[in-house]
């Protein structure tokens, strides 16, 4: 890679809810762990007994092929997770879906990650029958594989903007190819019409050139953060309360941004702990609190 990335392990605190998975098998780009949730769907056990060997089929997918033109050594593989939640069987071959993808990412000078990017994604249908077998085609629109592969360049996308300012540019364009394809199947997701935070809407967000301060934000916030925060916690602080002022300005000219939304639903427990115990505290909860009140009794915990 173009930029250097560092071994990760699990931060505690942010990792919330983390799911037991099967085991990752070796890849390129990519370590996503895959899990599917069958519960909700009713009907005999032996009549989707071939569920366990769709996510098989989904991880060797996400992990045994080239994503980029980047060569990674094993530690710089981006750890990832993709939880399949099956709400329904409309037959014997064709599923309603749920999927929540999380992205990871190491901080320099520790043992510990952070989530990039946690992903719910609750409007997904795809054909999957026994003894089907994932061909990527990125040429031709699937149902199934179409998304995966789009998911695979939003985390690449996320990824390379925390190491470099708007690095996954690259990559949100090919997510873009890949949901031009889709565009006109009428499958769930693909729709930008309406106010419904779906897949495209967050692409056409992070896209956009009114949302580039808020892609420049994650690498301020993890490269010159959340890096320096073991050696140089003040700096650091000092760094990531400037990218609170940013957020703040971006917040009163961005109505409704999937995007930015999806930055805080995602990181609200990490800022509340990078914060807490600082003499940052009550301005730092002032400021969340201000920008994204659905969260406001996690970053109220700041100043009780």
């Amino acid at each position: 890679m173009a930029v250097s990335k560092m071994p990760a392990a699990v931060w505690g605190f942010v990792v919330v809810g983390v799911l037991l998975f099967v085991p990752v098998a070796d890849g390129q780009e990519l370590r996503c762990r895959v899990q599917i949730d069958d519960s909700q769907i009713s009907g005999a056990e032996s009549e989707f007994d071939f569920l366990d060997d769709l996510e098989r089929q989904v991880q060797e997918y996400m992990n045994t092929r080239s994503w980029t033109d980047d060569e990674f050594l094993p530690y710089e593989r981006v750890s990832c997770s993709m939880q399949i939640v099956l709400l329904e069987s409309v037959s014997l071959s064709e599923f309603q879906a749920r999927l929540i993808v999380t992205t990871r990412r190491p901080i320099y000078g520790t043992t510990q990650s952070s989530v990039v990017a946690r992903i719910n994604d609750p409007e997904w249908r795809f054909e999957y029958s026994r003894g089907s077998s994932l061909t990527r085609d990125l040429d031709r629109y699937d149902p199934l594989t179409s998304v995966l592969d789009f998911y695979a360049y939003l985390i690449l996308g996320y990824d390379y903007d925390t190491f470099r300012p708007l690095g996954g540019t690259p990559y949100f364009d090919r997510a873009q190819t890949v949901a031009d394809q889709a565009e006109g199947s009428g499958d769930p997701g693909w729709s930008s019409v309406g106010t419904q935070q779906t897949r495209v809407q967050l692409l056409s967000n992070l896209q956009a050139q009114r949302h580039e301060p808020l892609r420049r934000v994650y690498y301020e916030y993890h490269r010159r953060g959340l890096d320096r925060f073991a050696q140089e916690t003040e700096g650091a602080r000092d760094t990531l309360m400037e990218v609170l002022r940013t957020l703040r300005t971006l917040n009163d000219r961005l109505s409704q941004s999937y995007a930015l939304n999806l930055f805080f639903s995602t990181k609200n427990q990490e800022l509340t702990a990078i914060f807490e115990g600082s003499d940052m505290e009550g301005q730092a909860q002032n400021l969340l609190v201000q920008m994204d009140p659905s969260h406001s009794s996690q970053y109220n915990r700041l100043t009780d």
